[in-house]
């Protein structure tokens, strides 16, 4: 199948791709903007959005920024004697308490955690707080919330997962039902695949980031898959 994703221009002309130092235009400069001589320029490499008169960027690339109510995949990285700290693809570490791990009743005194998580498990969890000093406390409570046996880890840029989702998750429950894999995305730009055809999956996703500014992706990565099924049954 001819690959034309690339050929494509950006979403719509309010969403157009800028780069650091071009001219947006007059108005107020919101997040990824500034100033000079009465005009707003781009800071950041990104998506240009505009509101009235405010303009801002939702950036391309960048590092995760934990927000509460994020669902985030992350790696049990120590442990400590009531809560262990993970690893969750920021410059920031989570902090998960026991009380907010597991229901029942521990004597800490006779129960070793790791019998809950271990170190190098993978596991979904909710951001619950973070505070000024960026101490991420999260939570297994949410009942999407679990451990993440087997499969394969990708990194995307955090700031692609919504495109990946897609509206109301129509993105990632086609490559889903195309793929016969589990997908989970974590809103830190980790994703867990686990099926079938975790290969094709991962295609997909990383075709999705490469060109999150496309417009009519969906359908282009719909082709794509129905292809490489099409392949597979010649």
């Amino acid at each position: 199948m001819t690959d034309n994703i690339t050929e494509e221009k950006v979403i719509t002309k309010e969403k157009r791709l800028v780069v650091p130092g071009e001219l947006i235009g007059e108005g107020i400069a919101g997040f990824g903007c500034y100033t000079e001589g009465g005009k707003v320029f781009a800071k950041l490499l990104g998506l240009l959005n505009q509101k009235d008169k405010l303009y801002f960027i939702v950036p391309l690339n960048g590092f995760y920024n934990p927000k509460r109510g994020d669902g985030i995949i992350g790696r049990i990285e120590d442990i400590a004697f009531s809560h262990w700290i993970v690893n969750i693809n920021s410059p920031y570490r989570g902090i998960l308490p026991l009380n907010e791990a597991v229901t029942e009743f521990v004597d800490l005194t006779k129960t070793d955690i790791t019998k809950y998580f271990d170190y190098d498990d993978i596991i979904f969890a909710e951001v619950t707080n973070v505070t000024k000093t960026k101490s991420v406390r999260l939570s297994m409570k949410n009942r999407k919330c679990r451990k993440l046996y087997g499969g394969r880890l990708i990194k995307v840029t955090p700031a692609k997962v919504p495109r990946i989702i897609g509206k109301s998750g129509s993105m990632v429950e086609m490559i889903k039902e195309k793929t016969n894999c589990q997908i989970v995305v974590g809103q830190n730009g980790i994703v867990w695949i686990k099926g079938d055809k975790e290969a094709l999956a991962v295609d997909a996703i990383q075709r999705i980031e490469e060109n999150s500014h496309i417009s009519g992706l969906t359908d282009k990565i719909k082709q794509m898959l129905e292809a490489a099924e099409g392949d597979k049954n010649d």
